[in-house]
């Protein structure tokens, strides 16, 4: 069993800078993959980024790449996503996931490979 807890969210301008974390607990959490997920009201869920089990291989969506940044520290049972340059369009709900089962590109950016859910934060960037 893990559980997360997102934390980072805010309001911030167009251009800036956050830094969203999510404290996991449990004692997978070194043993499962990492996602970052995004949200806004009346789309579904999109694939923001993904980290493998020991940090060693990250994976982005096309309309963050080279922009967000995703980290994991093991021995702080937390995953981070730095995100850089914003835009309005970044706005929405961000949520983090742990997956037990997978570790590869191709299955890490679908949300139904993932086994636990955190409660999402907020991220509004204004222009």
């Amino acid at each position: 069993q893990v559980q997360l807890v997102e934390s980072g969210g805010g309001l911030v301008q167009a251009g800036g800078s956050l830094r969203l974390s999510c404290a996991a607990s449990g004692r997978t959490f070194s043993s499962s993959a990492m996602g970052w997920f995004r949200q806004t009201p009346g789309k579904e869920r999109e694939f923001v980024a993904a980290i493998n089990e020991n940090g060693g291989r990250t994976y982005y969506g096309d309309s963050v790449k080279g922009r967000f940044t995703i980290s994991r520290d093991n021995a702080k049972n937390t995953v981070y996503l730095q995100m850089n340059s914003l835009k309005p369009e970044d706005t929405a709900v961000y949520y983090c996931a742990a997956s037990s089962f997978y570790s590869s590109s191709y299955f890490l950016r679908s949300e139904t490979k993932y086994d636990y859910w955190g409660q999402g934060t907020q991220v509004t960037v204004s222009s």
